[in-house]
């Protein structure tokens, strides 16, 4: 997988129309997250028809309830969720190539390495054993004598 320099500028510049049209998400903190009111799947049904019920009934609303507000709400909750779905399966596809990358580079440098240990010699050899020993050699620990 490699990516041109245009589609790399083209990737980034997609990435910037994205986030200057999606300026206006918000950023929730782990507390404003935790005393938010959560609306699931099972009581999504029952607001949406509260709302409906609202609207054909505007007399039995106090004069400071934003209706409006919520239907607006409502109408960018069901625009925003297609958009979700998908920006999180590439999300995902990215993460997942990724992992497959870093998989492969460290299969490469674990089997270079074991080249290395084998046959190699010379001070750049010996600079790239040290460094992948520190992080991938296997020292025996001492084994502790059985206690009787």
């Amino acid at each position: 997988m490699v990516f041109s320099t245009d589609d790399l500028a083209a990737i980034h510049a997609a990435v910037a129309t994205l986030e200057e049209k999606l300026a206006r998400l918000v950023e929730l903190s782990i507390d404003e997250r935790r005393e938010l009111n959560k609306m699931g799947d099972k009581s999504e049904a029952a607001c949406r028809q509260t709302l409906v019920v609202l609207a054909q009934n505007p007399q039995i609303l106090p004069p400071n309830f934003d209706l409006a507000e919520a239907q607006r709400d409502l109408v960018a909750l069901d625009q925003l969720r297609p958009l979700a779905v998908r920006i999180r399966q590439l999300a995902n596809k990215i993460d997942d190539s990724e992992m497959a990358l870093g998989s492969d580079i460290l299969s490469s440098a674990l089997e270079g390495y074991a080249l290395a240990k084998a046959v190699g010699k010379g001070a750049a050899l010996d600079a790239m054993r040290e460094s992948m020993a520190q992080r991938y050699g296997h020292r025996r620990k001492a084994s502790k004598a059985p206690v009787s």
